[in-house]
């Protein structure tokens, strides 16, 4: 879904991605409307890395990501089913099994990758 990031939202980017300089792709110059597939995509260097990046969230920030990803507001369509395996077991072990198991089938029925 797109939609414009928020003021919160451009905070918890820019911890997870101090090198963010502007909010738009670099290939296609569309602005962000989310804020995990950018630290991965553009980012981060692999999985480790996206998780390493998502661990510096507090267990605040990290559950209103995972809030956002619960509306739809969030998302996952465009990460790499690696990064999506490895947000899951850290959510897993993090937050909770069910909590990872909703993030799971919010991206098996997500619609793919769309601007």
């Amino acid at each position: 879904m797109a939609r414009e990031l928020s003021e919160k939202d451009i905070a918890l980017l820019k911890k997870l991605a101090p090198e963010c300089g502007d909010l738009s792709c670099s290939g296609s110059g569309h602005m962000f409307h989310s804020i995990l597939p950018p630290v991965s995509n553009h980012f981060s260097e692999d999985p480790r890395d996206f998780i390493r990046r998502i661990s510096s969230l507090s267990t605040e920030e990290l559950t209103y990501v995972i809030a956002l990803i619960q509306t739809g507001e969030e998302s996952l369509g465009c990460l790499p089913v690696e990064d999506v395996e490895a947000l899951v077991h850290y959510v897993h072990d993090k937050i909770s099994p069910e909590t990872a198991q909703l993030i799971l089938a919010a991206y098996e029925s997500g619609d793919g990758c769309g601007v």
